[in-house]
């Protein structure tokens, strides 16, 4: 029997909807029944046992309907994630399994009269929504899913007088909250009921598990030492000797079982009090957060990618629509056989449409000249030893994480400035993007710049440390010619914190500021980005986007890891735009990190969709597609735009790309040309790519003493170098100088932010300056 059958998961999963006829689940008493009326050729005593068995499924019965009738219904609040909360949702109990449905949205069951009839309801919002619409038609509507009571647990909520949960037969919970402390009663008592008249049947566990009385045969053992003589005195000991060690042996064994059991059941009940204390943690933060300091007040102030992620959600809520539509399986288009002659298809379209020639320009093709630079992180000198991170961040929830000093055991040896230019490991696509601009196909040269907005997160699979936070005016190049590029940050403002960048390519440009705001919410920690990325290519050609939220879960316990999710609008000043989808990841789903876009043009009209995950690659077809796999525009086939970089063979527990390892790497002559502000002169940052991690923690503290100076410095009038603010505007732009000053080699004007001063007034001054 299927315990848990997912028949159109859309609060979890985010799948489309899918045709599913439930099969009927006849009732363990309708057996009994017809068991009872069927001649029995079985012993007396046989009967005699069916006769009991009838009499207490008879008295099950009776107690059964005196509880639940034709079965129960009613409103209860479904746990969905911490994004949506609490959901209401219709919930059915019928025959030993509990159904629900959605009362939201498109799909969502009619509650009218014909719902009050088939079924007992609970609760008096239940009867006011079946009263409002009484006279509604009704639609049939299958239940988003189905469990099977037989098979599953149901537990009470030590922590709130109306939530309990469901533990399902694979491995899998639903929080449930009723509307009072008296309907969850009510709940209970039927399901405990129903669990009663439905007893569960052994598991295969139960079944193999060692028996209390085993029968030890001895003839074997007899005959044998018959064959060799032996006397009838020395049989009878041996076998004696031979029944104890077994018989100790077996209750060994038993033993062992049975606290496998006792333990599997106390990690059960552990894992589930565990999710309920750190809901009800999270609840408990939001109830009593200042509300200047919410991240709610931060979305509606800020303009970028968060706040539209927001709006859109708080739509979506009001609807109860997530557009789990847009969301297909990639895998659904990848495997099909049209994609597996993707080649020949590519070859035969390019000499048919010769502004489709720039797909197939792979990033070699650019006659960029070779640079050997590392593949691995120097050896450690030192043994490092872990830290918990709850035992840090336990007293500052709810708290600017950008402003909690942690050990360096959390960071990874580079710094934010570093990680700007991590976002540029793919630059090669906007290499091609300028060269489609060049041939006229702006179509091409979106859909490349779409993939580099989307690679930018491909570096962030299995990143579980953070990041150096820059000191105030520090600073990082990159002149990558191997790439074909020149790269230049800093930080410029030291609170809020942020960090401004420029960069120039073959035939574009590239900047932005980057405002991170995190918040901690008891077992994740949320990273809302504020700021305009900007790309400008040498024909005039200007496109901008806002970065998507991000979110690092099991901050407590299990394995640490990273999502992406939101809405990611790239506007252009011609003639196309693009709205790039990044799908949240449910607990169940087994196709996680998908993004879905759409192209338009200026008249709305879909000319190309992309699809793919920003963890491994992304396609894109001419024309729009259904999101079913099926009825796509059959004149055009998947192509590949991008795909992930292989990792390092040689790799450590920072899990840095064969790109990030040359971040931080000092070659040969480079540090006689780097200012005295460079991320790569960072003691700190340097002792812990080296493994000197006692050094590495007393250079962080002392380094970040000595920052709580800065912001007096920035209210005395401190300025950045490199960048300023835009006239009318909050956003940075490179103001030029950096690389003639470096050619010079004139750094006098730059201070030594990361050395010994014994004046910090000095410093100050040098710094304002």
């Amino acid at each position: 029997m299927q315990s848990f059958r997912n028949v159109q998961n859309k609060d979890e999963s985010g799948a489309s909807s899918v045709n599913h006829a439930a099969t009927p689940f006849r009732s363990l008493s309708t057996c009994n029944r017809t068991s009872r009326t069927s001649p029995s050729t079985n012993r007396p005593v046989q009967r005699s046992a069916s006769a009991r068995l009838a009499r207490q499924n008879t008295s099950r019965e009776v107690m059964l309907n005196d509880i639940v009738g034709n079965g129960i219904s009613g409103i209860l609040h479904k746990w969905v994630n911490y994004g949506r909360g609490w959901r209401p949702r219709w919930f059915v109990l019928h025959d030993g399994v509990l159904s629900y449905y959605k009362i939201h949205g498109p799909d969502k069951l009619i509650l009218n009269r014909d719902v009050e009839n088939q079924s007992k309801v609970i609760g008096d919002e239940s009867l006011r929504r079946i009263a409002s619409n009484r006279n509604c038609p009704s639609r049939n509507r299958k239940p988003v899913s189905e469990i099977h009571l037989t098979v599953c647990s149901v537990r009470e909520n030590k922590t709130d007088e109306r939530r309990f949960c469901i533990c399902t037969g694979t491995k899998k919970r639903i929080h449930l909250r009723a509307e009072s402390k008296d309907d969850r009663a009510k709940w209970m008592e039927a399901m405990m009921a129903v669990k009663s008249m439905y007893p569960r049947l052994p598991t295969t566990t139960d079944v193999l598990s060692p028996s209390a009385s085993v029968v030890i045969s001895t003839d074997k053992l007899r005959q044998r030492l018959v064959q060799e003589g032996v006397n009838e005195v020395s049989i009878r000991e041996c076998e004696d000797i031979m029944r104890a060690e077994l018989f100790q042996l077996h209750t060994y064994i038993v033993a062992l079982k049975q606290k496998q059991l006792l333990l599997t059941d106390t990690l059960r009940n552990l894992e589930t009090e565990k999710v309920d204390l750190e809901n009800t943690l999270v609840e408990d933060q939001k109830q009593y957060k200042d509300e200047g300091d919410s991240y709610l007040s931060t979305q509606e102030e800020s303009d970028g990618s968060g706040s539209e992620y927001s709006d859109e959600q708080n739509r979506n809520d009001q609807s109860d629509d997530d557009e789990s539509d847009a969301f297909f399986d990639t895998y659904e288009i990848l495997s099909s056989d049209h994609l597996r002659s993707n080649q020949e298809e590519s070859e035969s379209e390019e000499t048919s449409n010769p502004t489709r020639k720039c797909d197939s320009k792979s990033p070699n093709e650019f006659n960029y000249p070779y640079i050997n630079r590392r593949k691995k992180l120097p050896d450690p000198s030192e043994k490092e030893t872990g830290i918990s991170l709850w035992s840090i961040i336990k007293d500052n929830i709810g708290k600017d994480l950008t402003k909690v000093c942690l050990p360096v055991y959390f960071n990874e040896p580079i710094s934010s400035l570093q990680k700007c230019f991590e976002d540029l490991e793919y630059s090669h696509l906007l290499d091609q993007a300028y060269e489609c601009g060049k041939r006229g196909d702006n179509l091409m040269r979106i859909l490349y710049l779409a993939a580099f907005a989307v690679s930018g997160y491909a570096n962030t699979s299995g990143r579980s440390c953070k990041p150096f936070n820059p000191l105030l005016g520090e600073t990082y190049e990159a002149d990558y010619p191997d790439k074909g590029l020149r790269f230049i940050s800093e930080k410029v403002s030291h609170h809020p914190m942020v960090v401004a960048c420029h960069c120039e390519g073959r035939g574009w440009k590239f900047w932005g500021d980057s405002i991170l705001k995190s918040k901690f919410w008891g077992r994740s920690i949320q990273l809302d980005p504020i700021g305009i990325l900007t790309v400008e290519f040498d024909d005039g050609e200007v496109f901008y986007w806002s970065k998507v939220t991000t979110s690092i879960y099991n901050l407590i316990l299990g394995k640490l890891y990273c999502d992406h999710y939101g809405t990611m609008r790239i506007e252009g000043n011609r003639e196309y735009s693009c709205k790039v989808k990044f799908k949240e990841q449910s607990i169940i789903d087994r196709n996680p990190h998908q993004v879905h876009g759409t192209v338009e043009d200026k008249k709305g009209k879909t000319t190309a969709t992309l699809f793919g995950k920003w963890d491994d690659s992304l396609h894109y077809i001419i024309g729009g597609h259904s999101g079913k796999g099926k009825g796509s525009n059959k004149s055009s086939k998947p192509h590949m735009l991008w795909k992930k970089n292989q990792l390092p063979e040689q790799q450590t527990r920072y899990n840095l790309t064969e790109f990030a390892l040359t971040l931080n790497e000092l070659t040969s002559g480079l540090k006689e040309k780097l200012p005295p502000t460079d991320s790569r002169l960072r003691p700190d940052q340097r002792c812990l790519e080296n493994g000197q991690y006692e050094k590495a923690n007393s250079e962080k503290l002392r380094l970040e003493q000595r920052q709580r100076q800065a912001r007096k410095m920035q209210e005395k009038g401190w300025k950045p170098k490199w960048f300023a603010k835009e006239k009318g505007s909050n956003s940075y732009r490179y103001i030029g100088g950096y690389w003639e000053t470096r050619e010079k080699g004139n750094w006098g004007s730059c201070p030594d932010i990361f050395g010994q001063f014994s004046n910090d007034t000095d410093q100050e001054s040098k710094l304002s300056s």
